[in-house]
């Protein structure tokens, strides 16, 4: 009950669901297999060289005490019940379209964001044809649920092993009510956080694009700053 009332809206039981990584082996994908796992879920970090995300699940694995193994891409979509798209923008349209298949009646999370970085003057949005990455990632996949969450979370407070809880809420986007409060809950399998809906999936470019502010305030202030939501 603690993890309900931690969340805006009655949510549904997910604590079976098993969760794959695309770009696990980034500090992003990486910490949220780290976060997963530690809740108990059964996590597949992909990557293009299944070495390279066998590796980054040792690396985490802690000896065999947390459920993570790594595997090439589509081993990873095909056998997740949920998959989380954390790879680099320069590759995420080529990535999904190359998964379509494995991807297909599955909940797709996409937590890319579309920033370019210019020196001395920081982090900005870039352009996508299709308005945001996750509509892209809804174009690419017409045949999947995809979901837009997880683009304001700290990768290094994901990974740092001293930080127990994160207190921060993560929006949730889509078009698809069972997929979203399905992602709520989730997010609200790491301690600390809470999903609170966030839109329709054509709200996500600005989401997004917020996270190039978030660089701006963690820079300047030397923080790991997150967003909450109040009088939710």
């Amino acid at each position: 009950m603690t993890e309900q009332r931690k969340t805006p809206y009655d949510l549904p039981d997910v604590t079976g669901l098993s969760i794959g990584i695309l770009g696990g082996t980034g500090d992003q994908g990486k910490g949220l297999a780290r976060r997963f796992a530690l809740a108990g879920h059964r996590v597949t970090i992909g990557s293009r060289r299944a070495e390279r995300a066998q590796a980054a699940a040792d690396e985490l694995a802690a000896g065999g005490e947390l459920p993570v193994s790594g595997a090439e891409n589509p081993v990873a979509a095909s056998g997740s019940d949920v998959v989380i798209v954390a790879v680099p923008w320069d590759g995420h349209k080529a990535t999904l379209e190359s998964l379509r298949t494995e991807l297909a009646g599955k909940v797709v999370v996409d937590c890319v964001n579309p920033l370019g970085f210019e020196k001395g003057k920081g982090a900005f949005a870039l352009p996508v044809e299709e308005g945001s990455a996750a509509q892209q990632a809804a174009a690419v996949l017409p045949d999947s649920r995809v979901v837009a969450a997880f683009h304001h979370v700290s990768a290094k407070l994901l990974l740092d092993p001293e930080v127990d809880g994160m207190e921060l809420d993560v929006l949730v986007l889509g078009d698809d009510r069972e997929a979203t409060d399905l992602v709520q809950a989730l997010a609200g399998r790491i301690p600390g956080m809470r999903g609170v809906y966030g839109g329709r999936l054509h709200n996500a470019h600005q989401v997004e694009a917020f996270t190039a502010n978030l660089i701006s305030i963690n820079r300047r202030y030397k923080a790991h700053a997150g967003l909450r939501v109040t009088d939710v």
